[in-house]
């Protein structure tokens, strides 16, 4: 399945019927008179939050979504029929916009959040309402109520607990398949995640959190430079963050800070909050290492930090139990 994160489309909620101008006209019956239903109401327009979506891969394709019309009224005092309300199923964290203007109208952080988009138009009243003591034939009817037309722009951010972050390449996906039962595509070459991930962690009988997995962040990827653009919000309603740093290459520990200081300035670039985030810093890849050199790393990184980081290694399992433990500590 493809992952959609960002559509634009039309909505348009259903027009009120018209109300009917009628008059009962019956053999034996002396006292007829206006007898007009009035129209039915037009349909609303709902979005409601699905957990059970991931993607707006589902509004690819089509463009417009109508609610029902409202019927017209009739004699005999019968109203026309209310049109049929739409729901808009979309995925938890979607954000809905006016095209025209980017004014957020709804924003859906809950399963079964629903929120009135676009309200059908009233329906029109028949002549029966216009009866007065000094008017007994109204030949008046009112038209219905045209509906609302919007267009509106759907934007998908992942609601996880954790976010894995750090250079292309650096073991994200790997870590994800080892903690949770996300299978994501995993290679030894850069960019190998080209769409968030999400891996659901268990960490009891009865309690779990959700960790994502976000592609690679470059340097100007703030700028638009990589695939970061495309995802960096997706970690902007994430409460903490893992930042994963690949320590395997560096022949220096500054090369391997440097990754980390890249990162935390692209951060900064798209939305200074996201500094402010707790993060666990875990250097990776550590099994290709000496204990000498890993302790070098460590060193290194505790000392400019001035605070504790973990190393692991997700093909040996080293560290591993001690994320474990650390995930919820770390909410």
């Amino acid at each position: 399945m493809r992952f959609i994160d960002e559509v634009q489309i039309i909505i348009s909620s259903g027009n009120g019927g018209d109300g009917c101008a009628g008059f009962r006209r019956e053999k034996h019956v002396p006292l007829g008179g206006p007898d007009g239903g009035d129209g039915g109401d037009g349909g609303n327009i709902y979005v409601q939050a699905d957990e059970g979506l991931n993607t707006l891969l589902n509004f690819r394709g089509k463009k417009f979504y109508r609610a029902e019309h409202g019927e017209q009224g009739r004699g005999s005092r019968c109203n026309g029929r209310n049109g049929e309300d739409l729901v808009l199923k979309v995925p938890v964290g979607t954000l809905v916009r006016l095209a025209e203007n980017n004014q957020v109208i709804a924003d859906l952080t809950e399963h079964g959040q629903k929120i009135l988009l676009a309200e059908g138009g009233r329906g029109g009243l028949g002549n029966y309402n216009f009866k007065t003591s000094t008017n007994q034939a109204p030949n008046k009817a009112t038209p219905g109520k045209e509906g609302v037309e919007l267009e509106i722009e759907l934007e998908l951010k992942l609601i996880a607990d954790i976010a894995l972050i750090g250079m292309p390449n650096a073991g994200k996906s790997t870590l994800i398949s080892v903690l949770s039962a996300a299978k994501p595509k995993i290679a030894d070459y850069p960019f190998t995640t080209l769409e968030p991930n999400l891996g659901v962690v268990k960490m009891g009988a009865d309690s779990s959190l959700v960790i994502a997995d976000i592609p690679g962040l470059i340097e100007d990827a703030s700028e638009g430079k990589g695939l970061g653009i495309k995802f960096l919000k997706h970690i902007e309603r994430t409460k903490a963050f893992i930042h994963l740093v690949d320590v395997s290459w560096c022949l220096e520990e500054y090369e391997a800070f440097e990754q980390y200081v890249t990162i935390r300035d692209e951060l900064g670039k798209y939305n200074e909050d996201m500094l402010n985030k707790k993060e666990l810093v875990c250097l990776t890849k550590i099994d290709a290492m000496t204990e000498e050199e890993i302790q070098k790393f460590v060193s290194f990184f505790e000392e400019n930090l001035d605070r504790k980081v973990l190393p692991i290694s997700a093909v040996s399992g080293r560290g591993i139990d001690e994320l474990r433990g650390l995930l919820t500590r770390l909410l």
